[in-house]
C-alpha cells in the first residue's frame, strides 16, 4: 500500500517538473520565434538595425551620455548648473530638427541609396566626435560642446532614419506594423534599463571622458548597419514629386545666396564689369546640364541626383547675380516723371525674351527630333542654348561704364524735370463740383 501510495504522488511531481520546465522553455522560446518571423519576413538586417538604433546606440548609449554629460559639465568643464542647463539645451538641437534629417533621407538618396548612407554617416559622426571628446581632457566649452551636439545629431540621424525603415516596411508588411513597433519599445525599454544600472558604475571607474570613449562602441555598430542594411538601390532618375520640389527649394536657396553675395560684396562694381562676368559665368554654368546629359558625373562618382541639386542652386545664384545689376541699371535709367511707365516697359521687354525663348526652345527641340522618349541630341539643343547665353557679352558695350551709386541721366534731364514741377502750397482745400442748392 505505501509504494502505491508513493507513485501517484511522484507522478505528481514529474508532471509539476516537466510543466515548469515547459514554462521557461515557452518564455524562451516565445521571443525567439517572434524575432525569427520577424527576420523571415522583412531580413534580418532591419531587425539588427532596429535593436542596435533603438536598444544599443539610444537605449544604453542614453543612459550613458546622461549621466556621463552631466558629470562632464561638473567636474571636468566646471561650469554651473545654471550653464550646464543651457548647454544641454543646446545639444538637443539636432533633435529638433528631426524633418530636415527625414527630409534629406527621403528625396536626396546617395549612390542610389536613401537609407544605408544615413546610417554610415550618422556612426561616423558619432564616432569621431565621441573618440575626440574621450582623447582631448582640457577641450574649451564651446569645442567641447560642439563634439556632443555632433554626436546628438548622429543618434538623431540614426533614430530618424531607422524610424523610415520601421515605416517603410509597416506599408509593405501591414500585419507586422504593431509587431515592428512592439520590437522598437523593447528594444529601447531594455537599452535605457541596462544603461541607466550601469552608467553610474562606469562613470565611477573609469570617468565621464572613459565614458564617451565607450559611447563610440554604439556609433561604431549604427556605421555597421548602413553596411550591412539590405536595402534596393534606386534608378539614376527615379525622381518622384517631392524630389523635384526638394530640387527647386534648393534653387531658391542658390537665388537667396546670389542676393546676399550681391547685397554684400558685388553691389559697388561697375555694371559692364559685373554684367559681363556673370553672364559669362551664366552661360559656363550650362556645361553643367551637358555633363549629366553625357553622364560624365557618374564617371567621377557623382549621383545624377546629387549632381542636379548642385546644377539647380548654381544656376540660380547666378541668375540672381545677373539680374539684380540689370534691375539697379533699368532703375537709373528711367527718366523723371514716367518712372512706371518706362520700367514697366524694360521689364516687358524681358517678359517677351521669356517668351520667345520658350517657342524657340521648343521648336529647337522639334528641329532635332527631341522626345519624351529620345534625348539622342538634347545635348546638341543644350549646347546651342549655352552659346545662345554668351551671345549677348557682343552688345555688352551698350552698358554704361558708371558708378552704381551715382546718377546715369544727363544733369540736364533731372534739371528740367525739376524746374517744370510745380509749386507746391501748403494750404490745399477740397472744392466741391456740385454747387449746394442753397446756392
Amino acid at each position: 500500500m505505501g509504494e502505491e501510495e508513493e507513485l501517484p504522488i511522484y507522478a505528481e511531481q514529474v508532471q509539476q517538473n516537466e510543466h515548469g520546465k515547459g514554462i521557461c522553455s515557452c518564455c524562451y522560446c516565445v521571443p525567439v520565434h517572434w524575432l525569427r518571423k520577424l527576420a523571415r519576413e522583412m531580413h534580418w538586417s532591419f531587425v539588427f538595425g532596429v535593436v542596435i538604433v533603438y536598444g544599443i546606440s539610444q537605449g544604453l548609449g542614453g543612459g550613458f551620455a546622461r549621466l556621463g554629460t552631466e558629470y562632464y559639465m561638473k567636474e571636468v568643464q566646471k561650469v554651473q548648473p545654471s550653464e550646464s542647463q543651457v548647454y544641454l539645451g543646446i545639444t538637443n538641437i539636432p533633435w529638433i530638427v528631426k524633418p530636415l534629417w527625414g527630409l534629406l533621407t527621403d528625396v536626396v538618396p546617395i549612390l542610389g541609396y536613401r537609407r544605408r548612407p544615413y546610417f554610415i554617416l550618422a556612426g561616423f559622426v558619432g564616432v569621431i566626435s565621441m573618440l575626440f571628446l574621450s582623447l582631448h581632457k582640457n577641450l574649451h566649452i564651446v569645442y567641447a560642446l560642439l563634439l556632443m551636439t555632433a554626436g546628438s545629431a548622429g543618434v538623431a540621424i540614426a533614430d530618424v532614419t531607422v524610424d523610415a525603415c520601421v515605416a517603410q516596411n509597416s506599408g509593405t508588411h501591414p500585419s507586422l506594423a504593431a509587431d515592428m513597433q512592439s520590437l522598437c519599445a523593447l528594444s529601447s525599454s531594455i537599452g535605457s534599463l541596462v544603461g541607466f544600472s550601469l552608467s553610474g558604475i562606469f562613470v565611477h571607474l573609469i570617468g565621464p571622458n572613459g565614458v564617451f570613449g565607450l559611447l563610440s562602441i554604439p556609433a561604431g555598430l549604427v556605421l555597421l548597419v548602413g553596411v550591412l542594411l539590405k536595402e534596393p538601390q534606386m534608378p539614376n532618375f527615379a525622381y518622384q514629386q517631392e524630389s523635384m520640389g526638394f530640387v527647386m527649394a534648393v534653387g531658391s536657396v542658390g537665388s537667396l545666396l546670389g542676393a546676399v553675395l550681391y547685397q554684400y560684396g558685388l553691389k559697388n562694381h561697375p555694371f559692364r564689369d559685373l554684367l559681363f562676368w556673370t553672364q559669362l559665368l551664366y552661360g559656363l554654368s550650362g556645361m553643367l546640364d551637358l555633363v549629366l546629359v553625357l553622364r560624365l558625373n557618374l564617371q567621377y562618382g557623382i549621383p545624377d541626383y546629387f549632381f542636379v541639386v548642385i546644377d539647380a542652386s548654381v544656376s540660380q545664384m547666378i541668375g540672381r547675380l545677373k539680374w539684380m545689376p540689370l534691375l539697379v541699371l533699368s532703375s537709373k535709367l528711367c527718366p523723371p516723371g514716367i518712372e512706371g511707365t518706362f520700367f514697366a516697359l524694360l521689364m516687358s521687354i524681358d517678359n517677351a525674351g521669356l517668351m520667345s525663348s520658350s517657342w524657340v526652345g521648343g521648336f529647337l527641340l522639334h528641329i532635332l527630333n527631341v522626345t519624351r522618349t529620345r534625348f539622342d541630341n538634347l545635348w546638341l539643343a543644350i549646347l546651342i542654348r549655352n552659346f545662345l547665353r554668351i551671345a549677348p557679352l557682343t552688345l555688352l558695350f551698350l552698358v554704361p561704364r558708371a558708378d552704381p551709386n551715382a546718377s546715369i541721366l544727363p544733369d540736364e534731364v533731372t534739371s528740367s524735370k525739376e524746374r517744370s514741377e510745380p509749386t507746391v502750397t501748403e494750404n490745399v482745400e477740397l472744392v466741391s463740383l456740385v454747387k449746394e442748392a442753397d446756392d
